[in-house]
């Protein structure tokens, strides 16, 4: 169950649900309660299947693109922020931990 979880969708929809969290009901708090509840499973699956190195590695990236997500905001807008850097996040958790586990074929039981 571990090698298949898609890490990606769950960085990506994190950062999504997490500003729409705080968005929707006024709460920042909230948002970010949301928010380190993906990016502790995620590390969570990143350890158990990936290690260390790349749950760390992984885990930067996510937190960059937290932050970045609140500068590249003033300059494009909040929503289209958190959407770039949502792709941008998904896509190194694929490159990086997914493909391994998800691009490959399973057999059929």
């Amino acid at each position: 169950m571990v090698e298949r979880a898609p890490t990606s969708l769950l960085a990506a929809a994190g950062l999504i649900a997490g500003f729409g969290v705080a968005v929707g009901t006024g709460s920042r708090p909230l948002g970010g309660v949301v928010l380190a509840a993906f990016g502790l499973s995620c590390i969570y699956f990143w350890l158990r299947r990936d290690g260390a190195g790349t749950a760390t590695r992984l885990t930067i990236v996510g937190v960059v693109a937290f932050a970045l997500s609140h500068a590249l905001g003033r300059v494009i807008g909040a929503w289209p922020s958190v959407l770039l850097v949502s792709a941008i996040t998904a896509w190194l958790c694929w490159r990086w931990s997914d493909a391994r586990w998800l691009g490959r074929p399973h057999a059929i039981a």
